[in-house]
Formats: C-alpha cells, sequence, structure tokens
C-alpha cells in the first residue's frame, strides 16, 4: 500500500475494544506526484505544497522531480506494477498520453473533466491528445507553441513598421528583409513542426483515423498548399534543405549572422542574448500569421498533460492533485512564473505583459497535436517527413513525394 497513515496508539485498557482516533487527530496519506525538471521552479512548487496541505489538512505532497530522458519506461514500469512508493500523478507529454492509455494504465477522468474542470474550454492542442477514443484520460496542464522571434532593427533598416496579419503579408514583408545580405527567414529545411501547423491551417492532416485505420494523408490538396507555402517561405533565406532546426541549432545561426526572422518558442530568445548581447532589447515576437487577419495560424503545441495511474491507492487525494495544479489560480501562476501558456484561452490575459509569450497564447489558441495514436512515435523514428521535405525543396514533384511519404505514414501506423 502506497497510503501512508498517521500512526496511532491506544493509550488505556479501556480503549482496546475500539481503539480509533484520538480528539484531534487526522487520517493522513501521502499522494506523491512525479513532475518533470524544469517544469515548475522550486520556489512554486514550495508555495503550491504549503498551501495545498494547509487547504487539505488530510493529505501531504510527496513532489518527486524525474528527469526527460528515459522517463518512458519509468512510466510504464510504474504503471505496470504496484509499487508502494510508486506515484498517484505523473506529469507526460501531451503527445505521450494515448501511449499510456492504450494499456489500460491510467484512470477515466471523463466525469471530472466534463463536470468540474471545463474541459471544453481547454487548449484543443493539449485535450485532444489527452483522449483515448472519448474518454478523457491527460488533464492539460501547460503549453509552448511556436512563434515568430523577429529582429527589430533589421525590420526598422528595412522600413518595416508592424508584424504581418496574414502569410500573404508575412511573404511580402520577408522578401523584403531577405536584401543585402541578410536573411528574410532563417527556415531548415526538415522544420517538419513548422510544416505540420501550415499543413493545419490550410484545413489538411499529417494523418487521418477512419474506421479504425490511420492513413498518411500528406497527399491531400490541402496538405501540398501547406508544403507550398513552407517552401515558398524557406526560399527567402539561406536554411539547409537537408537539416532540421537543430542542426546547427537555429539559436545560434540566429545570434551570429543576419538573420531578421525564425520559428521558435519564445524562450530561445534567452540563448541567443546570452550568445549575443547586443541583441538585448532588439527581439520582438508576433504569432505565425494565418491566411486571414485578425486569426493567428495554426501551430504545433507542445506541454504537458497530468495523469493519475489507474493502480492509485488514493484516488482522491490524486484527483485533488490535479483539480488544483490545473484551476485557474495555480495554473496562472505556473504560467507567470515559468513563462508557459495557460491550459485555457480565457487565462491568456495572465501573460499579456510578458510580449514573447502573448505572442504564443495568440497562437495556442489554434494548437493541434500529432496525431492521437501510439504508433505516431514510429512515424518519428524514421520521419518521412523530413524526406518528403528535402525532396519537394530540391526541386522533386510534390505530389510524388507526398504520396511516396504518405505511404510510409500509413505502414508506420499499422504496425503493432
Amino acid at each position: 500500500m502506497r497510503r501512508r497513515l498517521l500512526a496511532l496508539v491506544c493509550v488505556s485498557a479501556s480503549l482496546l475494544s475500539g481503539c480509533g482516533l484520538m480528539p484531534g487527530d487526522v487520517e493522513r496519506s501521502t499522494v506523491t506526484v512525479w513532475l518533470m525538471r524544469h517544469s515548475a521552479s522550486q520556489e512554486y512548487l514550495g508555495r503550491f505544497t504549503e498551501e495545498f496541505e494547509r487547504e487539505h489538512p488530510g493529505l501531504d505532497l510527496d513532489i518527486r522531480v524525474q528527469e526527460w530522458t528515459g522517463i518512458g519506461e519509468k512510466v510504464g514500469k510504474a504503471l505496470e506494477t504496484d509499487e508502494e512508493d510508486g506515484p498517484d500523478v505523473i506529469e507526460v507529454g501531451n503527445t505521450q498520453v494515448a501511449t499510456y492509455a492504450e494499456g489500460d494504465g491510467l484512470l477515466d477522468l471523463t466525469l471530472e473533466s466534463m463536470r468540474d474542470w471545463g474541459r471544453d474550454d481547454w487548449l484543443p492542442g493539449l485535450a485532444e491528445p489527452g483522449r483515448w477514443g472519448s474518454q478523457q484520460y491527460g488533464v492539460p496542464w501547460y503549453a509552448a507553441n511556436r512563434v515568430v522571434i523577429y529582429r527589430k532593427d533589421l525590420f526598422r533598416r528595412a522600413g518595416v513598421t508592424a508584424p504581418p496579419k496574414t502569410r500573404d503579408e508575412w511573404l511580402t514583408l520577408t522578401e523584403k528583409l531577405d536584401t543585402g545580405g541578410n536573411q528574410g527567414v532563417y527556415l531548415a529545411g526538415q522544420d517538419w513542426y513548422t510544416l505540420a501547423g501550415f499543413i493545419w491551417e490550410e484545413g489538411g492532416d499529417l494523418a487521418k483515423e477512419r474506421n479504425g485505420v490511420w492513413r498518411g494523408t500528406l497527399d491531400s490538396p490541402a496538405a501540398l498548399r501547406g508544403m507550398d507555402f513552407y517552401r515558398r517561405l524557406q526560399a527567402l533565406g539561406d536554411g539547409p534543405v537537408d537539416a532540421d532546426e537543430e542542426h546547427p541549432p537555429q539559436a545560434d545561426v540566429f545570434a551570429k549572422g543576419e538573420v531578421a526572422q525564425i520559428v521558435a518558442v519564445p524562450g530561445l530568445a534567452r540563448a541567443i542574448v546570452k550568445q549575443n548581447p547586443r541583441l538585448e532589447g532588439e527581439l520582438g515576437y508576433f504569432p505565425v500569421p494565418g491566411r486571414v487577419a485578425g486569426r493567428p495560424g495554426a501551430v504545433f503545441t507542445g506541454g504537458s498533460d497530468l495523469v493519475i495511474p489507474v493502480k492509485t491507492d488514493n484516488r482522491e487525494g490524486a484527483v485533488e492533485v490535479v483539480a488544483a495544479l490545473t484551476g485557474a489560480r495555480w495554473n496562472t501562476e505556473l504560467a507567470r512564473t515559468m513563462n508557459y501558456v495557460p491550459n485555457k484561452a480565457e487565462l491568456a490575459g495572465a501573460v499579456a505583459e510578458e510580449e514573447g509569450v502573448a505572442a504564443m497564447a495568440a497562437g495556442a489558441a489554434r494548437g493541434r497535436a500529432t496525431p492521437g495514436t501510439p504508433q505516431w512515435a514510429a512515424v518519428e523514428a524514421d520521419n518521412p517527413i523530413k524526406e518528403y521535405m528535402t525532396e519537394v525543396l530540391t526541386g522533386a514533384d510534390p505530389a510524388t513525394g507526398a504520396g511516396r511519404a504518405s505511404r510510409r505514414i500509413t505502414e508506420a501506423l499499422a504496425f503493432d
């Protein structure tokens, strides 16, 4: 049993027949929580623990910080075994929920989500991958997504006075910036997360499920339009066509070169300024533009959900922890502390004063996640999307390459 009760002693022979709680004693139990390193500050966790325990006199929190490296195997083992001090609440990546739910290792939180936690108001990029079938297993905690980070000095030099409002304006503006030895944008050829946003914006998908069968859909007309926009934008810079955004790290390229824009999470700005202090105060942010003015473009939403193992023997306590961490008060405090996007669009005002996070929050309202199947990891392991992108950017026929990549995705998703 993971539950640990306060030891009580019968102090009188007269109590031997009915040993129980003494006046003033409270039955206590411990909720063990696994959170990932750097997801929340120690100061935040300390405040949360103190106030949670004060508001829940029968519960103690045992928060254990985990490393991302090797966490999948560790979580899988925890869900399969009934260890005495195993976790009652676990933070997992939003796209990992389906993998754990498929094995019947997670508690169904559909009722609480709909009745108490406002499921319909959660950011779709967190809420949707937290479902398996029609049931909700993952509860959104925080989100992060890509925005456009730009250099204000290069915008001024080019006579650009305001960020673009549409994708067409973005192309025109970027072409204007792509002069005099400057790159209008640095976009690596295999940045498939950014491509996914462009495909979703056109109404397409990476893969679709029909009658229980998943198929790759990069060859749909909408997906091909998304790839064509990527091709036109990527051409307005010198990003390598056969590498992703980490090879070389785009923060390094942006810091060292005359690059006007990159597509990245706002937190990357810290690494840029650290390498090039003269850019302090010269970095701005805007949401990835959409097809129409007044509506940001679709973006891939990363982040974390909280789940409860079905084997927990402290269900009530675990639910209370999840409710508190994902509720409005502590969720907005986490967003302010860590520069995240809160789990509901209505809470975005909590980060409005931080320019980069505000831009991220605007985009998150139209965020999406990768296809909700546990087999998607097999696609990423031998990613045909990257190869397809390089083919198109080096002049190959897009429809032919998209058809080939879609077939490979279908094969990977059918693997059992």
